[in-house]
């Protein structure tokens, strides 16, 4: 089988030659709002403080419902709720942690909703409305919460990155770094996080006691080009690994880190690009680390196709059913993945490239 009867309708992703470096754009909302409830959470005043620091008007709101943010059709109401962010609290619901495994034991969420534009986001049809940026005021109530999953004995780990992208609204919360503090202190937890963005520059001094794994996501030059709106290019994402990677007393971070290669995708001259890719990685990363991969497949199901349709209706990303596997979940849901084959033969690939540059830096899973 070739290379494009695997991924027929992606042949605009050509190959590209060229290395891009932009660092991505620092997201600044055209609204904020805050609800009555996140203006009364200490927390919430500091993120209307970094608000307000960054030259943003800022809505009080006069109850905790958002409002103004449907437009006349789904693109602009796509475009006002990704121009939103709102600060609220999270509902009592938050505190009932969902499993959310290969990732983590738990998932712990900071925020929900995302300032980049990715057209095969995995968000899409996964949250309830239009994809406002929603941040919790009430974060530490949350943090306290998760000490209760912890189990003695065995450590605990916590994503707080399955409902947005942490970094890209850091400059804006300060939560990536509560978390991070928080965590550092907690000796049965650890910390999860992964971000398309670079600016990790504030929290390359927080203490985090080796608690915090910081992952990048990563992905092929031209699969990033095309389908990875408002994001960092892969090479700034690199360096930003590098960063927090690098011993503290060489100005680093000295985090555990890792990749996610996601989603993977069989473009056309699939094998060049990701070599190209780990190539890149491995010269980065070129002095003794803490490292983990994870290997993610493109997938989605009918709701997330139907409303990524609606936001992205020129996209050129492959949502052809006819050529993939049905896969359902034992609620009776459906989600479309490879065909076994061409599973079978990424897969192989993956675990192959990876063990040969990085045989000490496990490959935790594959989906």
């Amino acid at each position: 089988m070739t290379q494009t009867q695997l991924f027929p309708s992606l042949d605009i992703l050509a190959p590209t030659p060229e290395v891009r470096q932009h660092s991505a754009k620092v997201w600044l909302p055209k609204r904020v709002v805050f609800t009555p409830d996140a203006l009364n959470q200490p927390f919430g005043q500091q993120i209307l403080e970094r608000v307000t620091r960054h030259g943003l008007e800022v809505e009080l709101l006069k109850s905790n419902r958002l409002t103004g943010v449907r437009g006349e059709d789904p693109r602009e109401t796509y475009r006002r709720a990704k121009s939103t962010l709102a600060v609220v609290c999270a509902p009592p619901s938050a505190l009932r942690l969902q499993p959310t495994p290969p990732s983590a034991d738990w998932q712990m969420n900071l925020a929900e909703g995302c300032p980049a534009h990715c057209q095969y986001c995995y968000l899409a049809g996964s949250l309830a409305g239009p994809p406002v940026v929603k941040v919790f005021a009430n974060l530490p109530q949350l943090l306290q919460n998760t000490a209760t999953y912890e189990q003695p004995g065995r450590v605990t780990s916590f994503e707080v990155s399955c409902y947005t992208d942490v970094l890209g609204i850091e400059h804006l919360t300060g939560s990536l770094a509560e978390c991070i503090r928080y965590y550092g202190q907690r000796e049965g937890a650890r910390l999860r996080f992964v971000s398309k963005y670079d600016h990790v520059d504030s929290l390359l001094a927080v203490p985090h006691n080796g608690h915090t794994r910081a992952r990048f996501s990563l992905n092929a030059e031209p699969a990033v080009r095309k389908l990875e709106g408002g994001t960092a290019s892969v090479e700034a994402r690199l360096q930003a690994l590098r960063q927090m990677a690098l011993p503290r007393e060489q100005g680093g971070g000295g985090y555990p880190v890792g990749v996610v290669l996601a989603p993977i995708m069989p473009i056309p001259n699939w094998e060049q690009e990701y070599r190209s890719l780990l190539d890149r990685l491995h010269a980065t990363l070129d002095f003794p680390c803490d490292l983990t991969a994870e290997c993610i497949t493109h997938r989605f199901t009918p709701g997330s196709k139907d409303v990524l349709l609606q936001w992205y209706p020129n996209t050129s990303l492959d949502l052809e059913e006819a050529t993939r596997a049905v896969k359902r979940n034992k609620f009776g849901g459906t989600k479309y993945v490879y065909q076994p084959t061409d599973m079978r033969q990424l897969k192989e690939f993956f675990y192959h490239e990876w063990q040969q540059r990085f045989p000490n830096a496990p490959l935790l899973y594959w989906t």
